[in-house]
């Protein structure tokens, strides 16, 4: 038996009908239009409400399972790429981050993707009879999050023409406006049955008759997440922002792509935190005794952020490393000089000692030792390059 008739603590909640506390669960929970009736008891019962009109029934097993299916296969998709995008290595690691993900056929599946977006989209429309095995009742703010991890992490269409890209970038801002939409449609008459199920005594005139010492708002009081929320928008504030940078990226003010890629850095790192920041409220504040799929779910969408964090201060450490490295082989034009001229005029003929250092380099084609000529007849130390 479902045991969240009986939470501690909200022992306000006494059925007084001989019902099945699933049917009465279900009922609370896919109602979408409650109706506030007149009260005779305004000192115990200053609203009574009733659910008069409820979702159509659910669809049959075998449509949960595909969803969940697909919901899977697109998460393991993600992780692959994240965790191929983490194993690749090198000086120039920090170059091809951004075009590894948006190069590789594999965007086309990611969640954010133009195959996956739309049949998340078509999922959520049709989420409020999704509700067997799968609900999507809860299980979507965990798949909206996934699409704003993927979108966030991998530009794709990076290397594509300024018009595809555009394209693309625009496709997925409408298709994640869309899908929070839907889940709004979903989660919030969910969250509502929630609140006025563990909020209000039964009044006992019928199933879904209660009575409450407030009003009941659409959404509830209990839980504050929204699909349409200040994390939607950030996201797409990032994609809008990254399409300003494409278009402008050829102007000649400089200045102005400088403060916008400053400020798409700004809101994609609050996009983040807003991420996980619902991804913890969630995990804590969830309307449902399913713990493993809670934990499962979230846990998912917490690890996906962890990883994001990992790679980008890897990122950061290959960067600056490759930064110190160029720096300690930088070799000043003067010193060239200095050492042809006292080559050419015979000062070091008889060095002592010529040490080869480890460093080499390629450039077009033609490889340069790096050489540390010690003279005895001069005390200075030139440095040289000698053409192999």
């Amino acid at each position: 038996m479902n045991r969240l008739l009986w939470l501690p603590e909200y022992p306000t909640f006494q059925p007084e009908w001989d019902l099945h506390v699933e049917d009465i669960q279900n009922t609370f929970f896919k109602c979408i239009s409650w109706q506030m009736e007149e009260t005779l008891d305004a000192t115990n019962c200053p609203y009574h409400y009733v659910c008069d009109r409820t979702y159509p029934p659910n669809f049959p097993l075998a449509v949960d399972v595909l969803v969940l299916l697909f919901t899977s296969a697109s998460y393991l998709v993600t992780l692959f790429i994240v965790v191929m995008d983490m194993m690749s290595s090198g000086r120039r690691r920090s170059e091809r981050i951004r075009s590894s993900s948006s190069s590789s056929p594999n965007r086309y599946l990611l969640p954010s993707g133009p195959i996956s977006l739309p049949i998340i989209i078509l999922a959520f429309a049709k989420g409020s009879q999704i509700n067997t095995i799968f609900p999507l009742s809860f299980m979507g703010p965990p798949i909206l999050q996934l699409v704003l991890i993927s979108a966030l992490s991998f530009d794709y269409g990076a290397d594509d023409k300024d018009i595809k890209y555009t394209f693309f970038a625009a496709s997925t801002v409408s298709g994640i406006l869309h899908a929070s939409l839907y889940l709004d449609s979903i989660v919030l008459p969910y969250y509502t049955g929630f609140d006025a199920l563990v909020s209000s005594t039964f009044s006992g005139e019928c199933g879904t008759c209660v009575c409450r010492k407030e009003a009941l708002v659409v959404g509830g009081k209990l839980v504050k997440y929204r699909g349409w929320s200040v994390t939607t928008f950030l996201v797409v504030g990032v994609l809008c922002l990254r399409i300003l940078c494409r278009i402008m990226c050829g102007s000649e003010s400089e200045g102005e792509n400088g403060k916008l890629l400053l400020l798409k850095g700004l809101t994609e790192r609050l996009s983040w935190i807003s991420i996980a920041i619902d991804c913890v409220y969630l995990t804590a504040k969830s309307p449902t005794d399913r713990g493993l799929l809670r934990g499962a779910a979230f846990g998912g969408i917490l690890l996906l952020i962890c990883l994001h964090v990992l790679k980008e201060a890897c990122t950061h450490i290959y960067a600056m490393a490759s930064m110190a490295e160029n720096m300690k082989w930088k070799i000043p034009k003067f010193t060239f000089w200095a050492c042809a001229k006292a080559n050419k005029t015979g000062k070091i003929m008889n060095p002592v000692s010529i040490r080869v250092s480890d460093y080499s380099s390629s450039n077009n084609g033609v490889r340069v030792t790096c050489a540390r000529a010690i003279s005895a007849q001069l005390k200075p130390t030139f440095q040289g390059c000698l053409s192999m």
